[in-house]
């Protein structure tokens, strides 16, 4: 199995910038992609980012393409969420999920526990 833990969430004014990590371990040679979804209270879970571990290509959810910027760090085995230009409304928990890529919350198999990310007006 593959665990992940992520860091970095926390209060940033809007406008603000923040950078979350998520750090992969044990069986990730069986993951093929690193996505990062969040969740607000009473919302579903909304996937924003996803990258291939190999190489490298990125996609992005309408909501943050050109505010967020997923990259990875293979020797470290570490995923970052670069977020730019927050917004109150990006207030939420942010979770990152290895497994076979795509944008759907339930193909991913591995999650991290969440780090909260909150957007002050």
């Amino acid at each position: 199995q593959a665990q992940l833990v992520e860091s970095g969430g926390g209060l940033v004014q809007a406008g603000g910038s923040l950078t979350l990590s998520c750090a992969a371990s044990g069986r990730t040679s069986t993951t093929y992609a690193m996505a990062w979804f969040r969740q607000a209270p009473g919302k579903e879970r909304e996937f924003l980012a996803v990258i291939s571990w190999n190489t490298g290509a990125a996609y992005y959810a309408d909501s943050v393409k050109g505010r967020f910027t997923v990259s990875r760090e293979n020797a470290k085995k570490t995923v970052y969420l670069q977020m730019n230009s927050l917004k109150p409304e990006d207030t939420a928990v942010y979770y990152c999920a290895a497994g076979p890529g795509g944008t759907s919350a339930y193909v991913y198999s591995y999650w991290g526990q969440g780090t909260q990310v909150n957007v002050s007006s």
